[in-house]
């Protein structure tokens, strides 16, 4: 995430319609909208262009005098997000009449003397326009005022172009010329085998990491250790993280961004927003390349454990398994360990790491890991050395002659990373049983650290280029 940008911070009172207008300026749907007041409660951020002009976007939790824990919290950490930003939309309903806590916050924030707008929401017609000369309260000036309608797309134009009109523009790049006479230039881009179609992707150092796990085994806790600071509300209510909360930092020359996703029930448990975090969760799989599989380490693990990490089996992420809560010396570690290798059978080759969020333990050494095992995920592995290793392979157990057919493997190549996917150019790729991939992948693991990553593998025939999704083996 770019920490250059200029921070536009999202203010109001729960249910003024700033998930809406933060998915408005985002032109997709980032933040879980609901009429159930208090929706967002922590802060989001998000990069964002308006007008042809970037800016780092925050969306805060909303503000509501109460005794609760959750939001007391909430409003501190909104507060902070104002003082952090270079210009605050300050938001209010324009349905209701200006209140006391409205106009003591927006006093409190004047005093901090940056770029201050008021924007009044759900003014859906020109006969609720009217009703914005009440707001002139607040002590606004007209061109800091806004009447708008997110629902009805009224009136945000004018406070884009306020806002862009803060916001400094883009530096000129200056194009890049490539000499094509040159061959050079395409060493490190054109893989030696030809009758295969690779798709090369320069790795961009950019790891997205999906935190799942079931509610209140302390996935907030794990990501405010990890970012070294508090980003996420933490409260021992189950479920108080209902949006994912997106964290970027940099470390070991990568950028990390962690999403904190919301903690995941039974589907029958399921009620209200919260069916909209188990489709938020799902989604920000998908775009997720790691994962860190959660658990309590205080607790006995259930099949619901199970069936969430079979989530990230599906998407196929690179994964390490992480016992929270390991707060005090134990020497079961072992025990719980060959537990946990036995109910998550198929992420046998995610690292098991015990860490505790509460004292810090094993944080750093957790940090460490995640870095590793993204190598592990986006490597590329030179053609001749998995050429050498299948030959090996073969020389070691030979292939087998399914109904006297002989089979041969003329070469490997991987095509693809995050994950690794290789290909076997086979004469008859039909009749490679799953068991001898199987061999082929652990004898791979054993030769090259693929540690946390899962393997795609495929074989083909000479000259083709798609695959059927009966021809791969996952692993």
């Amino acid at each position: 995430m770019n920490n250059t940008l200029k921070k536009i911070a999202l203010i109001g009172q729960p249910n003024v319609g700033k998930s809406s207008l933060f998915n408005r300026i985002a032109k997709k749907r980032i933040a879980i909208v609901s009429d159930i007041s208090g929706t967002t409660r922590d802060i989001r951020r998000h990069e964002v262009e308006i007008l042809d002009r970037d800016a780092l976007m925050l969306d805060t939790g909303g503000i509501d005098d109460t005794n609760d824990a959750i939001f007391s919290n909430v409003k501190r950490k909104a507060v902070e997000c104002a003082k952090e930003a270079d210009i605050i939309l300050f938001m209010v309903d324009g349905k209701n009449i200006p209140d006391d806590k409205d106009k003591e916050l927006f006093y409190e924030l004047q005093a901090l003397g940056k770029k201050l707008a008021l924007v009044v929401n759900k003014i859906d017609n020109d006969k609720e326009n009217e009703n914005l000369w009440t707001f002139f309260e607040f002590g606004i000036d007209e061109e800091n005022l806004f009447g708008i309608s997110v629902s009805h797309n009224r009136g945000t134009k004018s406070l884009l172009e306020w806002i862009a009109a803060e916001l400094p523009p883009r530096p000129v790049v200056e194009e890049l010329i490539i000499n094509e006479d040159d061959d050079d230039y395409l060493e490190d881009f054109i893989d030696p085998i030809e009758d295969i179609n690779e798709s090369v992707e320069l790795d961009d150092g950019k790891i997205k990491v999906a935190i799942i796990g079931r509610v209140n085994v302390g996935k907030s806790s794990i990501l405010n250790a990890l970012v070294g600071e508090e980003r996420s509300v933490v409260s021992p209510i189950a479920g108080t993280t209902i949006d994912p909360v997106d964290e970027t930092f940099e470390y070991k020359d990568k950028s990390i961004t962690f999403v904190d996703t919301a903690g995941l029930r039974r589907r029958g448990r399921i009620e209200g927003i919260e069916k909209f975090a188990l489709m938020r969760t799902k989604e920000m799989l998908e775009k997720a390349n790691l994962a860190l599989v959660i658990l309590d380490a205080s607790e006995e693990l259930v099949d619901l454990d199970e069936k969430i990490a079979g989530l990230v089996d599906e998407y196929g992420l690179g994964t390490i398994i992480v016992l929270n809560k390991w707060d005090i010396n134990r020497d079961d570690f072992e025990a719980v360990k060959e537990k946990v290798r036995s109910k998550f059978k198929f992420l046998y080759y995610a690292p098991i790491i015990a860490v505790s969020a509460k004292t810090g333990r094993s944080i750093d050494k957790l940090k460490d890991k995640l870095v590793e095992i993204y190598e592990n995920y986006a490597q590329r592995i030179p053609t001749s050395i998995l050429n050498k290793t299948i030959e090996t392979a073969t020389i070691r157990h030979s292939l087998p002659s399914p109904n006297g057919a002989f089979l041969r493997i003329y070469y490997a190549t991987q095509f693809e990373t995050k994950p690794p996917r290789i290909a076997l150019i086979m004469n008859k790729p039909r009749l490679l049983h799953f068991s001898y991939k199987r061999y082929l992948i652990n004898f791979l693991r054993s030769n090259i650290n693929f540690e946390g990553t899962p393997i795609h593998i495929v074989a083909r025939g000479k000259g083709e280029r798609e695959e059927k999704e009966e021809d791969i083996e996952i692993i």
